[in-house]
């Protein structure tokens, strides 16, 4: 396998990973502006992009997703709860569902809660082990934090949605599986992120104090310290969407 963490603006990580024997690869969280430096990964490293993944439709920056898949010619993929609140065609993610490239096998989990269809990656290089060995956590788990749970309205119920994700979901993974998150310190997608840009679950279990609160204390605590909208985030959200301004 190989992997690559791109530190972009606005302190948000996009990710390019793949299987070198097969020549395959997965571009994820791509931001507009970026699909040249992907492409040429893909060429250095001799591989074909055959899926593109946006873990969630984006609040605080312009994807890049559908524009990359089209140049490619890949999938563009999002969650299939966001079917009929976009303007265009996308090829459905389900829970649990496994995406094979190559030797790289990625499973699918639906972590509502940052947004309605928000999705973490569990990956595994079948080559090393059937076990998972690291997951892109979007906006649902941050080194240090959690995302923000209002951007969708509706703060109190999603973030008991994120509550549930995290637990459920997250929490319940080994120790050791390693976590890259959509972003780092800096962003507006969550309050208190640590400015490194990977940890492991095992780390964030015993330090994220977020991650040790009870449902109703984080609930309340989540809500309580949102961070400010990120700017001309309604106009971003449409465009990522595909709707008319």
């Amino acid at each position: 396998m190989f992997f690559k963490q791109f530190a972009t603006k606005d302190a948000s990580l996009s990710y390019f990973f793949g299987c070198a024997g097969h020549g395959k690869a997965v571009a994820v969280d791509v931001l507009a502006g970026d699909e040249d430096w992907f492409i040429t990964e893909a060429e250095r490293a001799q591989v074909r992009i055959t899926h593109v993944i946006d873990t969630h439709v984006h609040a605080d920056h312009y994807s890049g997703g559908r524009a990359l898949a089209q140049r490619v010619g890949a999938p563009y993929c999002l969650h299939e709860s966001d079917r009929g609140q976009v303007g265009f065609e996308f090829t459905p993610l389900v829970d649990d569902q496994l995406i094979e490239v190559g030797n790289v096998q990625i499973q699918v989990l639906h972590t509502p809660g940052h947004t309605p269809d928000s999705v973490c990656l569990l990956v595994s290089d079948l080559r090393r082990a059937q076990a998972p060995w690291f997951v892109l956590t979007g906006d649902t788990l941050f080194v240090g934090a959690i995302g923000r749970p209002d951007l969708a309205g509706r703060e109190r119920e999603m973030a008991g949605l994120l509550y549930d994700s995290l637990h459920s979901r997250l929490m319940k993974l080994p120790d050791e599986v390693e976590i890259y998150p959509g972003h780092q310190a800096g962003s507006l997608c969550g309050a208190g992120l640590s400015g490194k840009p990977a940890s492991t679950l095992g780390f964030e279990k015993r330090w994220n104090l977020a991650l040790a609160q009870g449902k109703a204390a984080f609930i309340d605590a989540v809500t309580r310290d949102i961070p400010p909208r990120p700017a001309d985030m309604e106009t971003m959200v449409r465009a990522n969407r595909g709707l008319a301004a």
